[in-house]
């Protein structure tokens, strides 16, 4: 049993390391971890390879063989466990590879509540923002955005300044007839810290034409919400909203 626990464990640190490695080279990794962490984790996966490649080459001591003899064979029940948990473990490995990896969605962003946290120390402020030239604002995420909506509710702050964002869209729970997000998740670590941010769009029956979870690009301008049931006292008033598809790189950073 010794030489079989060996030879799992092997067989569980290649299926993992092999997975993560491809997951790196298709550009799949960034919907796990942040992009910052990938060279770091493709590095050490490369050194987990070279140490199981080398532990091929370990002879056993010589008294490995007399000590298998001696150690108490397990329990029927214990080494079915076993097996189904190796078996269990290469399938969910296999799957990462076969399988695209889905990214966060509105399920998601309802557990963890839109805008209910300040992420990352490089969003946009207030002041950085009204120097900012006019052109800049069209490339404003939805982290930007969301950052300054948090800042600031004064109407006078956005006037002329063009929003034109992507993100998927998630329901405003108090008026879901005519106000959504459009939302992102931001990643500061990996997948399980993702928190979802959000630009509310006033959109009325926006539902006869979208879905939740659709990605849309919006654009258009901030004004004084004209919903008199949302929370959002500023919202975006769309120009145009067209659906898009969803982008390589899903998250925010």
């Amino acid at each position: 049993m010794p030489r079989f626990t060996r030879w799992q464990g092997i067989a569980l640190c290649v299926a993992a390391l092999i997975s993560t490695v491809w997951l790196a080279v298709t550009n799949q990794l960034i919907l796990y971890i942040h992009p910052r962490y990938i060279v770091f984790t493709v590095i050490m996966a490369g050194l987990g390879l070279v140490l199981v490649v080398a532990s091929f080459w370990k002879s056993p001591k010589p008294d490995d063989h007399d000590q298998d003899h001696e150690e108490p064979s397990p329990r029927g029940y214990r080494k079915a466990i076993s097996v189904a948990g190796t078996v269990v473990t290469l399938v969910v490995a296999v799957a990462l590879v076969v399988v695209p990896p889905a990214t966060l969605t509105t399920a998601t962003a309802d557990q963890r509540v839109i805008n209910s946290t300040q992420v990352g120390p490089s969003t946009k402020t207030v002041d950085s923002a009204a120097s900012a030239p006019a052109g800049a604002f069209a490339r404003f995420t939805v982290l930007d955005w969301s950052s300054l909506l948090r800042q600031t509710t004064d109407a006078g702050f956005y006037r002329d300044k063009t929003a034109n964002v992507i993100g998927f869209i998630t329901k405003d729970t108090d008026d879901p007839q005519n106000v959504f997000y459009v939302s992102r998740f931001v990643i500061t670590c990996c997948a399980v810290d993702a928190q979802p941010v959000g630009v509310p769009v006033y959109l009325p029956n926006w539902q006869d034409r979208f879905s939740a979870d659709q990605w849309v690009k919006v654009s258009g301008s901030f004004e004084t919400n004209p919903s008199t049931k949302s929370q959002q006292s500023i919202a975006l008033v769309p120009t145009a909203t067209t659906k898009v598809t969803q982008p390589s790189e899903p998250y925010l950073y």
